[in-house]
C-alpha cells in the first residue's frame, strides 16, 4: 500500500464544508481560465471507437476499458484515458479559427494505476485546446501559455483565500523552467522521482519540459504517448507539496505533433502501424489544425488549494479497503 500519513494531519474543513469549497474552486476555475484563455466551453465524449485512434495511448501498456454495442458489433468501444487526440480533431470540426480553442470536462476511468495520496482509477480534468500556426510551434510560444496558466492558478489561491482564509494554501509567485535533460544534468545520481522532488522543492513551482525521449543515461524521464505532444515542446506544471513532501503535477501540456514529428516519435516507439488510423492520417495529410493544448486537474487543484493529504478527500472513487481505514485512523477523510 502507497500512503503518506503527514504527521498531525488536520482537514481544517468538514466533509461538507470541504464539498461547497469543491464546487467553488471548480466554478470559479473554469469560468476564469475559459475567459483568461480565451476558450468556448464544449461538450466532450466519455468513450470513443477504437478504429478512431483517438484515445489517449498513455504509456501504451495501460489497457482501457472497454465494451461492444449493440449497434456497432464490429467495433470495440474504450471509456477515454484522456481526450488529447479528440481536443484536436474537435477544433477542426467544429469550425474553430486561428487562436480560438475550447475547454471540456473530461472524465476517465485508468483502471491499471497504482493508487496512493495523488493517484486515483477516475481522473477528472479540464482538458483544453487551441489553434496556433505552423510558426507558433515554438518554446516560446509554449512558456506564453505555461506563464498564463499559472498566473490563473495563482489567482485562484486568492478567490479562495477570501472564502477560506483558514484552509488555503500559499503558493509560490513564479514558476520555474527546466528541461529533463538539464534536470538529470543537476541530479545525476537521483531517480526521476527524486529529480522531480529536489527541483520543486527549491522553486516551489516548476515547468518540467521535454518529456518523451531518450535522455543522455539511455533512459526517458517519463513515458508520453508519440502521437499527440511533440517532445521537444511538451512538459509538466509541478508544485511543492509541502503535507505530503513531494511534487504535486497539476498539468500536462504542449504544442501538438506535426506531420514531422508524428512519424518521427511513432519510428521511435515502433508504432508506424497507427499511421494507418484515421486520426494519424488526418494528421499526416494537414487536415487537422496545428494545435497547443493539455490538461488541468479537477480534483488535484482543489487538493493543491484546500492542503488536502490524500486526492480521495476531493473525489469520490475506490481505494483499498486497508487505505481507507487507515486514512479514517489518521483524519483523512475519504469521500
Amino acid at each position: 500500500m502507497n500512503l503518506i500519513i503527514p504527521e498531525n494531519y488536520n482537514p481544517v474543513l468538514s466533509i461538507r464544508e470541504t464539498q461547497k469549497a469543491i464546487k467553488y474552486i471548480r466554478d470559479t476555475f473554469q469560468h476564469e481560465f475559459g475567459k483568461e484563455m480565451k476558450l468556448s466551453r464544449i461538450s466532450a465524449p466519455l468513450f470513443l471507437e477504437k478504429s478512431s485512434g483517438l484515445n489517449d495511448n498513455l504509456n501504451g501498456v495501460e489497457k482501457p476499458v472497454s465494451f461492444t454495442m449493440k449497434e456497432l458489433p464490429n467495433d470495440q468501444i474504450e471509456v477515454v484515458h484522456s481526450l488529447a487526440k479528440w481536443k484536436r480533431w474537435a477544433l477542426g470540426h467544429y469550425g474553430f479559427s486561428m487562436h480560438e480553442g475550447l475547454y471540456t470536462n473530461m472524465n476517465a476511468i485508468r483502471k491499471d494505476e497504482e493508487v496512493d495520496n495523488l493517484h486515483s482509477v477516475y481522473v477528472d480534468q479540464w482538458d483544453w485546446e487551441k489553434i496556433i500556426s505552423k510558426e507558433e510551434r515554438t518554446e516560446n510560444v509554449l512558456k506564453q501559455h505555461v506563464r498564463q496558466i499559472f498566473k490563473i492558478i495563482k489567482h485562484m489561491e486568492h478567490e479562495v483565500w477570501y472564502k477560506y482564509p483558514q484552509a488555503v494554501n500559499h503558493l509560490p509567485d513564479d514558476i520555474h523552467f527546466i528541461t529533463t535533460q538539464e534536470l538529470l544534468d543537476l541530479y545525476p545520481n537521483l531517480n526521476q522521482k527524486e529529480r522531480e522532488n529536489e527541483i520543486t522543492k527549491k522553486y516551489g513551482c516548476v515547468f518540467l519540459m521535454k518529456i518523451g525521449d531518450l535522455l543522455s543515461n539511455g533512459k526517458k524521464h517519463d513515458g508520453r504517448a508519440p502521437d499527440y505532444d511533440d517532445w521537444e515542446l511538451n512538459g509538466d506544471i509541478l508544485f511543492w507539496y509541502e503535507p505530503l513532501q513531494c511534487a504535486l503535477e497539476i498539468s500536462s501540456m504542449g504544442i501538438r505533433v506535426s506531420e514531422t514529428s508524428l512519424v518521427s516519435q511513432l519510428e521511435k516507439e515502433n508504432c508506424m502501424d497507427r499511421l494507418q488510423l484515421p486520426y494519424h492520417q488526418d494528421i499526416l495529410n494537414q487536415r487537422l489544425p496545428y494545435t497547443i493544448g493539455g490538461g488541468i486537474g479537477q480534483s488535484r487543484l482543489c487538493m493543491l488549494l484546500l492542503k488536502k493529504a490524500h486526492i480521495g478527500e476531493v473525489q469520490s472513487s475506490l481505494w483499498p479497503s486497508e487505505m481507507v481505514k487507515e486514512c479514517y485512523k489518521n483524519n483523512i477523510q475519504i469521500l
